[in-house]
C-alpha cells in the first residue's frame, strides 16, 4: 500500500510539469500577448511595455518560464492583479467553502445514488427501476446553472424554507477559526451557526451533487446486476448464507470498485461545476472567485487555481486507489 502510494505522488511530478507548460503557452498565446490582455482597452504603447517589464514578459521565453517554475517551487504562485493578494492566500481563504460544498453535494450523491442503483439492481424491471432510471437521466440531462437557479426559486424564494444565498446569514455572529463553517460552529460551541452554514449548503449541494448522484446510481445499478449473477454469489446462495449476509458482503462489496472508480471522477467534476453553482448563490469560493477572475482576466489568479485545483484532482484519485486496498483485501496483496 506504502508503494502504491509513492508511486502516485510521483507521478505528480510529470503531471504538474505537463499542465505548468500548457498554462504557460496558453497566457503567452493570447492575441497580443498577455500585457494586451490584462491591458484591454488601457493597452497603449507604453502601458505595454511598463507590464512587460513588471511581470518580465520582455525576455527570453526560457529564462520566462524557467523564473516561473523557480516561483512554482518556492510557493510563489504570484498575485492576484484585481485583488493584489497572492494567489496561494486568496485560494487558501476560499478553499474551504469549496470543499465544504464539494462535501455536501458528495455526500447527497453517495448518500441517494447508492440506495437508489442498489434498489433498482435488485428489483430490475419493476416500478422502482424504471423510477430510477427515470431520474438518473434528468440528473444527467438538466444543466446545473438551471437546476441551481430552479431550487433556488421554489424553496427559496416561493417557500421560505431555505437561504438562497451566501455561506450564512449577514447578521449571524460567529466565529471561524479554520474557515469551514459547519465545523467551526460544532469546534466553538455556537450550534446556532453551525446549523445556519448547513442549510445554506443544502441547496447548493443539491444543485452541484444533481449529475454526480444520476451516475452513481447508474453505475451502482449496472455493477449490482451484474455481480448479484455471479458464480461465487450463486454459490454463497446455495450454501445457505443468510440474505442479508450475502448482499451486503458477496454482492454491493464487490460491486464497490467500479462506483468507487466514478465517484474520484466526479471530484473533477464537481470542482468545475463549482462555477456554476457558486456563482448562482453567490457563494465565496474557489468557483465564484474563478468566475470573477475570467471575467477580469486575471491571468495569475487562473493559473495558479487551476495548478492548486490539479493537485487536489490528484490526491483524490489517490484516495481512491487506496480505497480499493479496503474494500478488496485480492488488490491489497498485489499492491
Amino acid at each position: 500500500m506504502l508503494r502504491l502510494v509513492v508511486q502516485r505522488l510521483l507521478l505528480l511530478i510529470p503531471l504538474l510539469f505537463g499542465l505548468s507548460v500548457l498554462l504557460f503557452a496558453w497566457v503567452r498565446a493570447l492575441p497580443g500577448g498577455p500585457a494586451t490582455a490584462l491591458l484591454g482597452e488601457k493597452a497603449t504603447p507604453e502601458a505595454i511595455a511598463r507590464v512587460n517589464e513588471l511581470y518580465g514578459f520582455d525576455k527570453p521565453i526560457l529564462e520566462q518560464y524557467f523564473t516561473y517554475v523557480g516561483r512554482l517551487l518556492q510557493g510563489d504562485f504570484g498575485s492576484s492583479i484585481r485583488t493584489g493578494r497572492p494567489v496561494l492566500e486568496e485560494f487558501g481563504t476560499r478553499f474551504p467553502a469549496t470543499i465544504e460544498l464539494t462535501i455536501m453535494a458528495l455526500v447527497i450523491a453517495i448518500g441517494v445514488g447508492i440506495p437508489l442503483g442498489y434498489l433498482a439492481a435488485r428489483r430490475k424491471g419493476t416500478f422502482i427501476d424504471h423510477s430510477a432510471v427515470v431520474v438518473s437521466l434528468i440528473g444527467v440531462t438538466v444543466p446545473v446553472f438551471f437546476l441551481a437557479f430552479l431550487l433556488k426559486y421554489v424553496f427559496a424564494v416561493e417557500l421560505g424554507w431555505l437561504p438562497s444565498a451566501g455561506r450564512q446569514t449577514t447578521t449571524m455572529i460567529a466565529t471561524h477559526p479554520t474557515g469551514f463553517y459547519v465545523l467551526d460552529g460544532l469546534l466553538t460551541g455556537e450550534w446556532d451557526a453551525a446549523w445556519d452554514a448547513f442549510l445554506h449548503l443544502i441547496l447548493p449541494g443539491l444543485a452541484l451533487g444533481s449529475i454526480p448522484l444520476a451516475i452513481v446510481a447508474r453505475m451502482t445499478r449496472a455493477s449490482v446486476s451484474e455481480v448479484q449473477h455471479a458464480d461465487y454469489v450463486r454459490t454463497a446462495r446455495a450454501k445457505g448464507i443468510r440474505s442479508r449476509r450475502l448482499h451486503s458482503e458477496h454482492i454491493l462489496r464487490n460491486s464497490m470498485l467500479p462506483v468507487m472508480t466514478t465517484i474520484g471522477l466526479q471530484v473533477g467534476l464537481l470542482l468545475s461545476g463549482a462555477v456554476l453553482t457558486e456563482t448562482v448563490f453567490a457563494f465565496n469560493g474557489i468557483g465564484s472567485f474563478l468566475a470573477d477572475s475570467i471575467s477580469n482576466l486575471d491571468y495569475p489568479v487562473l493559473q495558479g487555481f487551476i495548478l492548486l485545483i490539479a493537485v487536489v484532482y490528484a490526491l483524490v484519485n489517490l484516495l481512491v486507489d487506496v480505497s480499493y486496498g479496503l474494500i478488496d483485501p485480492r488488490l491489497r496483496v498485489q499492491q
